[in-house]
């Protein structure tokens, strides 16, 4: 099993240059990158010595848990893609991370972010899962990104509703390819992303629905990019008034209706406050008669 650790450090030849005129433990304090990307590293050891880290790049490896980085609190990129992974560990000492790849593992269930509040980006395509599964999100962990999330990356999960994601107001580009996502209720989410700039949602059922591109472009009035093609402000500026004159349109004639279906039953109203009328009358008058007997 090839395990990171201090030793693999030292052993490697892209560092072997950068230690000359510095003891090894002098050289890993002022190590800021770590590279071993491709290694087929399967655990990651003791790295504690390393504590100005603030990048480290173990994609494409067979690690199968995140462990052993509680020390690097300053750490900013975390590049773990296309491992082994299960489950979000161990992040919480990561309190300066802003950026996490985490794409191609295998995980269902999105947790163990809650300590992440200056997470900007968060990069979890394309996992891995078992069949019937689809990738979860934990509602709590999104409500600890709400204020800082600006990039979502959750292709390929097999994930059919998105309402959770609301919460991410300061979201600025949002990637949901190749999902199950096919109601175009999405409008109301994409309306609180007010930041949103750029969004993909190609191989969606969604894509085929009736006017999904103009109905999408009215609801995000900040949208640049949709499913790869620019939006033209002209052309959103006329879907938006052609929007507001339909709803404008609509409200009208629910108007006249209103006042139709009024005005059509008021023969009818008028009918019956006759009969009401003359009904009391003969009674009154049939009463009148009695008492004077």
């Amino acid at each position: 099993m090839v395990r990171l650790t201090i030793d693999l450090i030292a052993k490697s030849r892209n560092h072997f240059k950068k230690k000359r005129g510095l003891s090894f433990p002098e050289y890993l304090k002022t190590l800021t990158h770590l590279h071993f990307f491709s290694k087929n590293i399967e655990d990651i050891g003791d790295l504690s010595m390393c504590r100005n880290l603030t990048v480290l790049y173990l994609y494409d490896n067979q690690i199968t848990h995140i462990c052993n980085l509680g020390f690097a609190s300053n750490l900013t990129h975390l590049y773990m893609q296309n491992n082994n992974i299960t489950h979000i560990d161990n992040l919480s000492n990561l309190q300066k991370l802003s950026k996490l790849y985490l794409g191609g593992n295998r995980i269902a269930m999105v947790e163990g972010l809650e300590t992440l509040c200056e997470l900007r980006e968060l990069h979890l395509e394309n996992q891995r899962l078992e069949p019937g599964e689809k990738l979860l999100i934990d509602p709590m962990n999104l409500l600890s990104l709400a204020e800082s999330l600006c990039v979502l990356n959750i292709n390929n999960n097999n994930i059919d509703d998105i309402r959770d994601l609301t919460v991410l107001k300061k979201l600025q580009h949002f990637s949901a390819a190749d999902n199950r996502l096919y109601n175009m209720e999405l409008e109301d989410v994409f309306s609180h992303w007010p930041q949103l700039l750029q969004m993909d949602l190609v191989g969606n059922p969604v894509c085929e629905k009736k006017k999904y591109r103009d109905r999408l472009i009215t609801a995000a009035h900040s949208l640049e990019v949709l499913d790869g093609k620019g939006i033209n402000e002209l052309t959103r500026q006329f879907l938006i008034n052609w929007k507001a004159s339909k709803e404008a349109r609509k409200k009208k004639n629910n108007k006249h209706l209103m006042t139709g279906s009024f005005k059509s039953n008021e023969p009818c109203c008028a009918f019956k406050l006759r009969i009401f009328h003359a009904c009391t009358f003969r009674t009154e008058k049939s009463h009148g008669h009695m008492m004077s007997i």
